[in-house]
């Protein structure tokens, strides 16, 4: 077997009753049916796939998380209280995947950068920048990343226009609460930086609550020509909680994007980053650094396609383990 079995009439209820509450219009309502029939065939990753051989996901797949009605749980006082980074930039905070407008503010952005809430595209018919979802971020062996598609319904999409820089760091905050039984949250995040332009993007993760939760987060990102998107992941999540993330960039000519994963807790997290250097003279960076103790898991992966010629990356991913962690 190279997968887990899972309750799948559970996730399959909780899909029905998604789509039902959170309708989507024309691709994006197909592209998420699609995901969730390939989570129904692939099931969670067992050990015996080649690229799982150290991460079990068994405590993952025997809980049946419950996709959130709508995002809850948290004041500024909470928040606060969460010690995530203050980036001093545009500051967007989403509950469980949602947007929430009261905790959030995107004062500060020039002419030509727009950050904007995937649910609100969707509404009003998607959008050009909506429309490229999951044109990266493929789900077809990928059976995370198909159950983040299958249950989207908000996230957030920047857009930056050709030639302008943007040099504040926008920061998106995600917070995952739990209250009473474990939560199933789905961030998406969808940059598209245009020719010429330059952007820095933080995602900070984060939660509270007394059951567990999965931290279930997508993110894709295309460059463009000689564009420079510089971006950050820090993970703080609870003891009892998991994280999985998939970074899925395409850069284009002599376009420039570096990656730095900060993870500081969670019981399993796995970074996945996946880059395509898509045009001649593209260039990368991976960076990762880990803090581990007690029995937590932290995994880190990466695949770079130098499909063009004259393409240049690095990686370097330092951690330091206590207690009987492991980091792979």
């Amino acid at each position: 077997m190279s997968r887990i079995a899972t309750s799948a009439e559970s996730y399959a209820a909780q899909f029905a009753a998604v789509t039902r509450t959170a309708p989507l219009a024309g691709p994006l309502a197909s592209l998420r049916e699609d995901a969730f029939r390939c989570f129904n065939r692939l099931g969670f990753p067992s050990t015996r796939l080649e690229e799982w051989r150290f991460t079990n996901v068994a405590p993952i797949a025997d809980t049946v998380f419950q996709a959130p009605a709508a995002g809850g749980g948290f004041d500024r006082e909470v928040l606060d209280a969460s010690h995530l980074p203050r980036s001093g930039g545009p500051e967007i905070v989403f509950v469980n995947g949602r947007f929430s407008p009261e905790l959030s503010d995107g004062s500060g952005l020039p002419p030509g950068v727009r950050v904007r809430s995937l649910a609100a595209l969707a509404g009003g018919g998607p959008g050009a920048a909506a429309a490229r979802l999951g044109r990266l971020a493929r789900f077809e062996n990928r059976a995370f990343t198909a159950l983040n598609t299958a249950f989207l319904q908000d996230g957030a999409v920047i857009e930056v226009d050709g030639g302008v820089v943007f040099e504040p760091p926008i920061h998106l905050i995600f917070v995952s609460s739990s209250a009473g039984a474990p939560v199933l949250s789905s961030p998406r995040v969808l940059l598209v930086a245009g020719d010429d332009s330059e952007v820095r993007v933080v995602e900070s993760h984060a939660g509270a609550g007394d059951a567990p939760w999965l931290s279930n987060a997508v993110t894709e990102v295309s460059a463009g020509d000689n564009a420079v998107v510089d971006h950050y992941t820090v993970v703080r999540q609870a003891d009892t909680a998991f994280h999985v993330g998939h970074l899925a960039v395409r850069v284009g000519r002599a376009g420039n994007f570096s990656s730095h994963a900060i993870t500081a807790g969670g019981a399993i997290v796995r970074n996945e980053a996946e880059v395509v250097l898509g045009g001649e003279g593209g260039e990368c960076t991976l960076n990762g650094l880990y803090l581990a103790n007690g029995r937590q898991l932290v995994d880190n992966q990466t695949t770079i396609d130098h499909s063009m010629p004259h393409c240049d990356s690095h990686e370097l991913y330092k951690g330091i383990l206590d207690g009987r962690s492991r980091a792979v």
